[in-house]
């Protein structure tokens, strides 16, 4: 079955740097506001509370990821791919001093993919 989020090498390599400067527990959730809504921003459990109303999409390099269920409805079609372009991270995320940022891709789930998501009771 597809994975609704992954991660690049690149992006994984960059989580690992950040749990060697922050620890072991991290978090991400994906903007919605800001951005164009394309940063998947890092932050420590204490930095950020999630609610009743973010999905779990899953896990990228052992570190669960968060979207607001507003987010998800437009994005539940799509695997999110986590990837990392050089510049400035966002204001809030922690990879924001190494001069790269985390980047949201997307694709479509095909339409085996999403059946059997639908079938798994996934969305």
């Amino acid at each position: 079955m597809a994975d609704r989020v992954i991660a690049t090498p690149a992006a994984l390599e960059l989580i690992e740097v950040l749990k060697q400067q922050y620890g072991p527990a991290l978090l991400f959730h994906q903007s919605g506001g800001c951005c164009d809504n394309s940063a998947a921003n890092c932050y420590l459990p204490t930095d950020l509370t999630i609610g009743p109303y973010d999905v779990h999409l899953g896990d990228i390099g052992g570190v669960p990821f968060y979207i607001s269920a507003s987010q998800y409805e437009y994005w539940k079609h799509t695997q999110l791919i986590i990837d990392v372009i050089a510049g400035q991270g966002g204001t809030f995320s922690l990879e924001g001093s190494t001069g790269k940022a985390f980047h949201t891709r997307s694709r479509l789930f095909s339409n085996e993919e999403w059946a059997e998501l639908q079938a798994a009771g996934l969305v």
